[in-house]
């Protein structure tokens, strides 16, 4: 997914190198990750900053193209945020979405104003030149609206291409400087045309190259990779999930043998995943693994913890300090000649690092353990070869590597494993009752051949909720699970999946029937946004 000859300037020495990125500047849009996603679907690569960032910064990023996102504020009111000039006489094509169509028609000298007439949801749209972002679609399309105010009257030089009942002016450009915009969604799925214009801006406005393949993103990362480790050692941490293991496979594609995989039995994992690290991702790879049963290190680490955000960083301390343990025993073993362990490969992804805080002005939703929950006297270099990659982008780079499709489609799961499906302080006995409820609930959905309909399904323990029940005819006070399963493509948004009943009626008798300590099963029907995927 990246083009090999447009490497990202400005990035530090022997890192993994970027493409030069679309930017998307986000102000405060619900959707500012679906832009990005959308432009990736593109075959361009995209990355995403807050509007706060200054225009001296966004160039900084050699930006082949520049979006600005909707957002819910109006340009006009007091502290909205602005879109400084500067930026539109810097040579880069720039597309404004709602928001951000109007905050570049006010910055340009347009005129916008409230209508009277709000538009949300879908909304008829007439095409009255097409020019280029508008080519070869109907003269009049149904576009996904969110706005109150409008453009009233385009900047001088811009061409107006559509209006609608609500938006005199709903999407206009200036082809000589490159510059675009719409007043809807194109991003949404429900506008029916917007795909075809977003690419219409990258691929004629911006003049930018479907070149973003998985092959481009292994050659590039391998050759970064190999340039950052050079001849020393290094060591992944195997979860046995999709994440680290492409990273492992990229790694071990760069520097061969010079790998070892450490996979870290913290005790929070499902019932038989240590067994299925062990058989199918060696038997695939032929990488030489270590696995550590750190069991009673953690337990004892979260003993007492209740809060998630603690519980996460507790985790990720953990789980470096066991990665120096094996960086030592790595080094013993090859003698005083053999090359010291500097590198830690991990599985991190895009969104972890956007909603841990580190998108660049990002807000932290939650710690991810590999990125917000890391201690600061790490011992290690980082190598993280899918840090700019969305889960559906992992999977295309695993399949092009030949991971096995078992693991390449096997649904996400985190890190902390069930220590964050645990509402609650984390003990033995609590994570023996969850591991038989998830089996249950596992087992019924491959049963009834729904794994490849949900994005993944965590099942949560309210340890801390008990509520009354009746169990053979006398009255229970058990724990509640939560089944959560979700559709989605890249984790940055979800719903929740509609599940036949019959197969959430067979989940729920059996969890409450095998596992005695259970009383009661719920279906957490809630999105994401407002909700997260986990609970924790």
């Amino acid at each position: 997914m990246t083009s090999p000859a447009t490497a990202t300037s400005g990035q530090p020495e022997n890192q993994p190198q970027t493409p030069r990125p679309v930017i998307v500047v986000d102000f405060g849009a619900q959707y500012a990750q679906l832009i990005a996603r959308r432009v990736r679907e593109a075959k361009v690569y995209s990355e995403i900053v807050p509007h706060t960032f200054t225009v001296e910064q966004m160039l900084a990023k050699d930006p082949a193209a520049i979006i600005l996102s909707g957002g819910p504020s109006s340009v006009y009111a007091a502290g909205a945020p602005f879109v400084d000039p500067k930026l539109f006489e810097a040579g880069v094509p720039v597309m404004g979405i709602c928001y951000g169509f109007q905050a570049m028609a006010q910055a340009l000298g347009g005129d916008v104003a409230q209508t009277g007439l709000s538009e949300y949801g879908g909304t008829e749209v007439e095409v009255c030149a097409s020019g280029v972002l508008l080519a070869g679609t109907p003269e009049h399309q149904t576009a996904w609206m969110s706005h109150g105010d409008a453009v009233h009257k385009a900047p001088v030089g811009f061409e107006v291409l559509a209006t609608s009942s609500g938006s005199p002016v709903a999407a206009f450009e200036d082809t000589r400087r490159r510059l675009y915009g719409v007043q809807w969604h194109p991003e949404v799925k429900h506008s029916a045309h917007g795909q075809t214009v977003l690419e219409h801006f990258l691929y004629e406005g911006a003049g930018l190259k479907p070149d973003w393949t998985p092959g481009n993103v292994i050659a590039d990362q391998v050759a970064a990779i190999k340039a950052q480790i050079g001849t020393s050692r290094v060591i992944c941490a195997l979860s046995g999930g999709v994440d680290s293991a492409v990273a492992a496979a990229l790694v071990q594609r760069a520097v061969g043998d010079q790998l070892t995989c450490v996979h870290v039995d913290h005790g929070l994992m499902r019932a038989g995943e240590v067994e299925q690290i062990e058989n199918d991702f060696v038997a695939s790879t032929g990488v030489r693994l270590i696995v550590r049963d750190e069991k009673e290190r953690f337990l004892t680490a979260l003993a007492g913890v209740s809060d998630p955000e603690t519980k996460r960083k507790i985790i990720g301390r953990e789980f470096i300090r066991v990665f120096e343990d094996a960086q030592r025993d790595i080094v013993a073993e090859a003698g005083e000649h053999g090359e010291d362990v500097k590198f830690l490969v991990q599985g991190t992804l895009y969104p972890d690092v956007v909603e841990s805080g580190g998108g660049e002005g990002a807000a932290n939703i939650k710690s991810h353990h590999n990125v917000g929950g890391l201690p600061d006297d790490l011992d290690f270099d980082l190598v993280e070869p899918l840090r700019t990659l969305f889960k559906d982008e992992v999977r295309a780079v695993g399949r092009e590597l030949g991971v096995p499709e078992e693991i390449v489609s096997r649904q996400p799961f985190p890190g902390p494993g069930l220590g964050i499906r645990i509402v609650g302080e984390i003990t033995a006995e609590r994570l023996e009752i969850l591991r038989r409820a998830d089996a249950i609930a596992r087992e019924e959905l491959t049963k009834a051949g729904l794994d490849n309909e949900i994005w993944q399904c965590p099942v949560v323990l309210l340890a801390d909720v008990r509520s009354v029940g009746v169990q053979g005819d006398g009255r229970t006070y058990g724990h509640p699970i939560v089944l959560r399963p979700v559709s989605s493509e890249d984790a940055m948004t979800a719903d929740w999946t509609r599940l036949p009943y019959d197969v959430l009626s067979t989940i729920s008798t059996r969890i409450t029937n095998e596992v005695r300590e259970v009383n009661r099963v719920v279906l957490d029907v809630t999105s994401k946004p407002p909700g997260t995927i986990e609970w924790e």
